[in-house]
């Protein structure tokens, strides 16, 4: 047996500009709870393909480089979709690239680093 992917969560400070960002930037309908937390659903039932996302208030600001990161895959041109995350609040960050990747590295209105990638994974 294995596991697979059901949610991401991300500590946050702000809960509403991290709500806005990746509702807008992934789509995903937003239940926000009493508790400071919010649930980011996929338009669709979710799935390993399309994980819930978690957004729990910390209270506390992001500190040093990520261990996990989203790493996600455009429908359309990957530059255009860079370009809109950046207009939602992403901004570029360089943690080691070399300019020959297949991906972008963007961070989100708390720093909390993704990709987005040139294609979908592949083997």
């Amino acid at each position: 047996m294995a596991v697979r992917m059901a949610q991401y969560t991300i500590d946050v400070e702000n809960l509403d500009v991290m709500v806005a960002f990746w509702s807008a930037a992934l789509g995903y309908e937003v239940e926000q709870g009493d508790d400071g937390s919010a649930k980011l659903w996929p338009p669709e039932q979710p799935s390993a393909a399309a994980p819930t996302i978690w957004l729990q208030g910390s209270g506390t600001a992001k500190q040093g480089k990520n261990r996990l990161h989203l790493d996600l895959v455009a429908d359309t041109d990957p530059q255009a979709e860079v370009r809109r995350l950046v207009g939602l609040g992403a901004r570029h960050v360089d943690v080691g690239q070399t300019g020959n990747e297949r991906f972008t590295v963007l961070a989100d209105p708390e720093g909390n680093e993704f990709c987005v990638l040139d294609g979908p994974p592949s083997r």
